[in-house]
């Protein structure tokens, strides 16, 4: 049960990271079917088919506003200023939260691949597997990927986590050299300014287009800003101006989103602006969410989503096991049209399933026992003193810092 306003807060964000992890389940699905040559044209009527099933980038830069606020409210909580920052235990909360999943899923994958399971083996023209293992653990499957073409679907969802964790290991750096918000303010929005030129540049370079990592990265420079500004308002953002943020917020995401055919139009794709549109909308949002607007609302009979946001990140990396898991069974049953959505609806609720098993019994706790001996604790036990509580805004639940 929610008993704070800043507990509702965060049912907010784990109510759009639940969305955006359905999302782009549903669009992996989508595509896996379509590949197979199932009749999935006129499931759902058009409008609706387009926002359901082709929403899975967009829900993906989504994740990358998110997690530049998440982290960048969560660092000014727990260190005061970005300039106190330890960069030692910021990079060991990063590696708690991340590398269990991460070297489950590599493990999982690189035996699938050496049992030459159909769906799984990675092609030789493209990487071997010592070559994708490499490039999953050092962060560049987005560059491997975009130079030497798509890897098995399981693989293919490290492109994003590849783009998150270069910015975050360069992240605590900017914090403790520019020493000053005025300085972080330039790298960040040097991204944004460079994000629309880097999607143009690279257009029709599938997938290096949407993977490289200056076509993505200014999702997060606007999720970081957006915390920045969060905090710092937060005594003079008033209830009127929160809300205007919020409409606004849901205007531009409902743009892209929803009624695309406008900004194709007005050539914002073209310019690579479509993505920025996004961006902004989401960081509007998120600003609002930390101001309380809609806490009331999206807290009120959203358990199940809620549930599925703060587990988004094991459902990400392991849904596409379940879809390609599943889908020469589906094959084989040969299922007429109206029972389709019928195995969508398998589909989507065995990778929640099944990231939900993963973060409970596995990535959570572990996260959690490694997280007990982080740096700032090992200090504190040597000393015999305390670790310094630091006095700032409620923390925000369920980032993976």
């Amino acid at each position: 049960m929610l008993t704070s306003v800043e507990q509702q807060r965060s049912a907010g964000i784990d109510v759009l990271r639940g969305i955006c992890v359905l999302l782009v389940t549903l669009h992996h699905i989508h595509l896996r079917l379509k590949f197979n040559k199932f009749p999935v044209s006129g499931l759902l009527p058009e409008p609706v088919a387009r926002v359901v099933f082709w929403s899975g980038y967009f829900a993906v830069i989504t994740f990358f506003v998110i997690s530049g606020f998440l982290i960048t409210s969560v660092s000014l909580r727990r260190w005061g200023s970005l300039d106190r920052l330890s960069w030692q235990e910021f990079y060991w909360l990063r590696f708690a939260r991340i590398a269990p999943c991460l070297a489950l899923l590599v493990l999982v994958l690189s035996v699938l691949h050496l049992a030459q399971v159909n769906g799984f083996v990675i092609p030789a023209e493209r990487a071997s597997l010592g070559r994708a293992v490499l490039a999953a653990l050092t962060f560049h499957v987005n560059w491997l990927e975009g130079h030497h073409g798509y890897l098995p679907g399981c693989w293919d969802v490290l492109w994003s986590l590849s783009v998150e964790e270069v910015f975050y290991l360069s992240f605590p750096v900017l914090c403790l050299l520019l020493r000053d918000v005025r300085g972080l303010l330039v790298p960040l929005l040097g991204l944004i300014i460079i994000g629309p030129f880097n999607r143009t540049a690279l257009a029709g370079r599938d997938p290096w287009e949407d993977y490289a990592y200056l076509s993505c990265m200014d999702g997060i420079a606007f999720g970081c800003l957006a915390a920045l500004l969060a905090a710092r308002l937060r005594q003079r953002l008033g209830l009127g101006v929160s809300r205007s943020m919020m409409a606004l917020g849901i205007a531009a995401v409902a743009l892209i989103v929803v009624f695309r055919s406008l900004p194709l139009s007005r050539g914002l794709h073209e310019l690579g602006l479509g993505v920025s549109v996004l961006e902004l909308g989401v960081a509007l949002i998120l600003i609002a969410l930390s101001r309380g607007v809609g806490s009331a609302v999206l807290a009120r009979g959203t358990g199940w989503i809620r549930a599925v946001g703060r587990c988004s990140y094991e459902i990400y990396l392991t849904h596409m096991l379940v879809i390609l898991g599943l889908v020469p069974f589906i094959m084989g049953s040969k299922p007429a049209a109206p029972w389709i959505l019928v195995w969508y609806a398998v589909l989507l609720l065995s990778s929640v399933a099944l990231g939900w098993i993963v973060n409970s019994v596995y990535s959570e706790p572990l996260n959690r026992a490694l997280r007990s001996r982080r740096p700032s604790d090992h200090r504190a036990r040597v000393s015999g003193e305390k670790e310094p509580q630091v006095a700032g805004p409620t923390p925000i639940r369920g980032t993976r810092l």
